[in-house]
């Protein structure tokens, strides 16, 4: 995803799309494991996207006062 992508979603958005790519990350990860994963750079890939969901989603709870 994109930076600009990811800036445009909202809060919750933001959430569900982590939560999204987590499980993502875990079903690579068993493809992987088991020697079934075509492309090792797409774990790379969908660990960047998490920092980048991350990132962005405490700029936005910073930003609105909301941080935990």
């Amino acid at each position: 995803m994109k930076t600009k992508e990811i800036r445009d979603l909202s809060v919750a958005e933001l959430q569900q799309k982590n939560k999204e790519l987590m499980e993502e990350l875990f079903r690579l990860r068993l493809r992987h494991s088991s020697g079934q994963l075509e492309s090792p750079a797409t774990l790379g890939q969908i660990r960047r996207d998490i920092a980048r969901v991350k990132t962005i989603l405490v700029e936005k709870e910073v930003g609105s006062g909301t941080a935990k």
